[in-house]
């Protein structure tokens, strides 16, 4: 390990997923002296791209989708369009039936609403009329809350009150989630799809059963305007691009890193201490973005913790889920029967594939919430490199399969390595039924990856929760978990605060303003302000 690190820095951020990067970037810009430590060699967290398979075929074992990553204000202020490239693809979401046809969602609105149309005129008519409500809702007020600090309820829903949309917003989210779904629609392919692009932005069904859903992840599932991209080349290249942001501004990471202790002396965190008794300073700050129990619990002690916090710590849930992952090399991409319903099924970004009714998703739900691996198998893929030649060799191509799945499923006695095998073979038995072209012939190779082996390699992912941190009502929004913390110099900044999972960016940015208002430090580019934007709504 390097002696570097006996030195003092300014500040000391623990993780180098990609809101450690985001947030190092700022403040290291800023003209303070950070370093980011991480226990693994490798960097970026889920941002995670591996030639798993063969040569030349690079898969994304954990982050594939991201959410309008190239319109964020950090994306913007960093300067990363120089160093990272998006593919916005025209179709994002695709849904193939048993009876061959075909629901495609895309970019296009008139294109959208009359495939919705083709199976229901009325949830045709019920896309348009919420579809120009939804996108003005995302562009004021989704998007400007999800990179800012949330205000507290009573003044959030004060501003909110005072406008049209805002009163929208509000009646929609104080819903069940599977609720207005179901009141708004009528056909079940329709639903379907919208629940599957619902539970792309953190929920599964579980979550969509919740009474409320501050987020407002419903009204997003109407936005065209703002969706989901691929990074170019594979997941991995955002987190490089911010390694080499935060390097040229200065800044230092040290991997292999393995913590004992936050030190915190006379009530305030203070550095870290080594594994090898080292101990390495912070004189302004320390931030985690590793999970909540590792930092509190295991680097910070119960013993330096009110009782009140601990008490939070300890209702504090994670996903009860995870993800079981097929992740193919093939010579041709998946290719759909119901392609000739709509050809635009093969480009969609994202596929819903096994689920034909809402039976069908509640048979699934009913089986993890019991603990069995599903007896009806129905998962999300995506033809990546059909959309991103780059992601394998020329000619070639590369797909996933990712099925939700209890992270310890009751296999009666089966070995789990059995399970894994029998199981990734009804994946591929059941992509077949819809791409009549995914033969043995076809697949060159296979990787399958679970909980089982992502919670041993990314620990932050316990319980096998992606999200490291339930999108429920309980924990989002103005009851997330973060970024102050009851130890003075100590910052949560990970997927515990708002706005939570997945790659968003949005807990380092927000953090690294309330870290440069706190040290007194002018920030050299503008933090967002939820209150100010609520206030402008009309």
């Amino acid at each position: 390990m390097s002696r570097a690190l006996e030195r003092t820095y300014d500040g000391i951020i623990i993780g180098a997923g990609h809101h450690g990067l985001v947030l190092g970037s700022y403040l290291a810009r800023a003209g303070l002296k950070i370093l980011i430590v991480d226990r693994r060699l490798e960097y970026g967290g889920g941002l995670m791209t591996k030639e798993a398979t063969l040569p030349g075929f690079y898969h994304n074992l954990h982050s594939i989708n991201h959410f309008s990553i190239s319109e964020t204000p950090w994306f913007r202020d960093l300067g990363l369009e120089d160093r990272v490239s998006y593919i916005t693809p025209r179709y994002e979401f695709g849904q193939a039936h048993r009876d061959g046809t075909a629901l495609v969602f895309g970019r296009d609105r008139e294109e959208t609403i009359a495939n919705v149309a083709r199976f229901s005129k009325r949830d045709a008519q019920t896309f348009r009329d919420w579809n120009r409500r939804a996108e003005e809702i995302t562009a004021r007020i989704l998007i400007p809350e999800r990179y800012s600090e949330p205000l507290p309820r009573a003044e959030r829903e004060a501003l909110l009150e005072k406008s049209t949309i805002g009163q929208d917003f509000l009646a929609v989210s104080r819903r069940q989630p599977l609720d207005v779904v179901q009141e708004l629609f009528e056909d079940d392919h329709v639903k379907l799809l919208f629940l599957f692009k619902v539970s792309l932005f953190g929920t599964w069904l579980t979550d969509t059963l919740s009474k409320t859903s501050p987020t407002g992840s419903v009204i997003r599932a109407f936005d065209l305007e703002t969706g989901y991209q691929l990074c170019q080349g594979g997941s991995f290249n955002l987190a490089r691009g911010l390694m080499e942001t935060f390097i040229a501004a200065g800044g230092t990471f040290q991997p292999q890193v393995a913590i004992n202790r936050i030190v915190v002396e006379g009530g305030r965190a203070s550095g870290i201490e080594l594994s090898d008794g080292r101990t390495v300073r912070a004189s302004q700050f320390v931030a985690s973005t590793i999970d909540a129990h590792q930092t509190f619990e295991n680097l910070v002690g119960r013993a330096q913790l009110s009782k009140a916090f601990t008490e939070k710590l300890d209702g504090f849930q994670y996903t009860n889920w995870s993800i079981f992952g097929v992740h193919l090399a093939l010579n041709e991409s998946p290719r759909f029967a119901a392609e000739t319903f709509d050809p635009n099924i093969n480009r969609a970004l994202k596929w819903s594939i096994g689920a034909d009714s809402m039976e069908d998703l509640f048979s699934a739900f009913e089986d993890v919430k019991a603990n069995r691996p599903p007896r009806l198998v129905q998962f999300g893929s995506g033809p990546l490199s059909l959309l991103d030649p780059t992601q394998a060799p020329p000619g070639k191509h590369t797909t996933y399969c990712w099925h939700v799945m209890p992270i310890d499923p009751d296999l009666g006695g089966q070995r789990y390595e059995d399970f894994k095998e029998e199981f990734s073979e009804k994946i591929i038995e059941t992509f077949a039924r819809y791409c009549p072209n995914m033969t043995r012939a076809n697949i060159l190779a296979k990787y399958v990856y679970t909980g089982r082996e992502y919670t041993r390699e990314l620990i932050n992912m316990r319980q096998g929760d992606i999200f490291m941190g339930a999108f429920n009502a309980e924990q989002v929004m103005y009851n997330h978990f973060g970024y102050r913390t009851p130890v003075a110099n100590l910052y949560m900044a990970g997927s515990a605060a708002h706005p939570g999972g997945a790659i968003s960016g949005g807990a380092g940015y927000i953090a690294a303003g309330l870290i440069a208002s706190d040290l007194g430090i002018k920030p050299w580019w503008k933090p967002g302000n939820a209150a100010d934007a609520l206030a402008l709504l009309e």
